[in-house]
């Protein structure tokens, strides 16, 4: 498996969720677990002598990498779940999609003061749903480091609105 097999396994479907956005399915990716192993293997490779205190993942897709990555180095996973979604208390907060706006929250008690987070989710686009996530991890007193997607769409600029902290992708498309 190598990198121009992974992009074979993402699926490109034209018009969702709606006209004019081109949708790259990662569960391609995940219905072959040649290539699903190949993703987990390079995120290993890549932080396994990063100093996290634990690996934030993104709903819904980024849980399905976040929670093998997190496993495998020994850290915890925290959730990043869509509003109404954890029973507990809650750190919110709003952000603009490419296609719309939502809410994210965290549970309080899951972010640690001082802490250092990567937080990881399947593709990053415009990198509005990262910064919020970063809101989040900061309400708490943690710090976001880095961020990584298994895909990246660098022509929405989400590395200038994720400035100063560093973001990895496997796969980068420009306006495919």
């Amino acid at each position: 498996m190598n990198i121009q097999m992974l992009d074979k396994s993402v699926r490109r479907i034209p018009d969702f969720p709606k006209p004019g956005i081109l949708f790259y399915d990662i569960t391609g990716v995940l219905v072959n677990p040649d290539a699903f192993k190949f993703c987990i293997d390079q995120m290993i490779a890549l932080y396994k002598d990063a100093q996290f205190d634990a690996v934030a993942g993104v709903e819904s897709r980024g849980f399905v990498f976040a929670a093998p990555l997190a496993e495998r180095l020994g850290i915890p996973l925290v959730l990043i779940r869509k509003k109404g979604k954890l029973p507990g208390e809650t750190y919110q907060c709003g952000y603009d999609l490419e296609y719309g706006q939502s809410v994210i929250e965290v549970h309080k008690s899951d972010i640690k003061k001082g802490g250092r987070y990567l937080v990881v989710d399947d593709l990053i686009a415009t990198g509005g749903t990262l910064k919020a996530a970063k809101n989040l991890i900061e309400q708490g007193g943690g710090t976001v480091t880095d961020f990584f997607g298994v895909i990246g769409l660098p022509s929405l600029n989400y590395e200038q609105i994720l400035s100063p902290c560093r973001v990895t992708t496997l796969i980068n498309y420009d306006g495919e």
